[in-house]
């Protein structure tokens, strides 16, 4: 399990899903905007965040049968106007039949795409990744087409991998799977 505190990045604040925050993101927003702190858009959730794949994360950490299991919302927070916004997600399961391999996934809402932000929590994401040892690679599946998703991941550090474990190239048909290696010796 990855940091159970928020993570801080240069604009945005990482809060760690919780069963109530992810319940709660299911079912309405009202509850979802007083536990984060956060105004919800109401073009709230991004693409990515289907009602299925919310399931599937209530479930996973509900059943914690997934040890690398650990979604975030990314809130957004302007300090001196005082406002906070969710503005996307992200977060890292385990790779089936890859051992030391996390995926990760990540969505912004449409309007708060191309300012860095994805960017900027990705790099933070990989960070806190890989300050548990036994984590030796990250991937990360995307369409080749979506190259701000493609950039994302260039910028920091994956690079287009011909050994992804099965079940992550093709997830879903037409993707092209990134990878980024930790690098001993090296601050990320």
């Amino acid at each position: 399990m990855l940091s159970v505190a928020s993570i801080w990045t240069e604009r945005l604040e990482l809060i760690p899903a919780t069963s109530e925050i992810l319940m709660s993101d299911l079912h309405e927003n009202p509850p979802l905007c007083r536990i984060l702190n956060a105004g919800v858009p109401a073009t709230w959730p991004p693409d990515h965040l289907t009602e299925d794949v919310l399931r599937e994360f209530i479930r996973i950490d509900a059943d914690k049968t997934d040890p690398y299991f650990s979604m975030w919302y990314w809130i957004l927070h302007n300090t001196e106007a005082g406002i906070r916004t969710l503005i996307g997600s992200g977060g890292t399961m385990s790779s089936a039949g890859s051992e030391g391999t996390v995926v990760i996934g990540y969505g912004v809402l449409d309007e708060y795409q191309g300012q860095g932000y994805a960017t900027e929590a990705v790099r933070h994401l990989v960070r806190a990744i890989f300050e548990m040892p036994d984590i030796a690679r990250i991937i990360a599946t995307t369409h080749p087409e979506l190259h701000a998703s493609v950039r994302v991941l260039e910028k920091n550090g994956f690079s287009l991998s011909q050994q992804c474990p099965d079940g992550c190239v093709g997830m879903e048909e037409g993707t092209l799977c990134y990878e980024r290696r930790r690098v001993t010796g090296k601050t990320l």
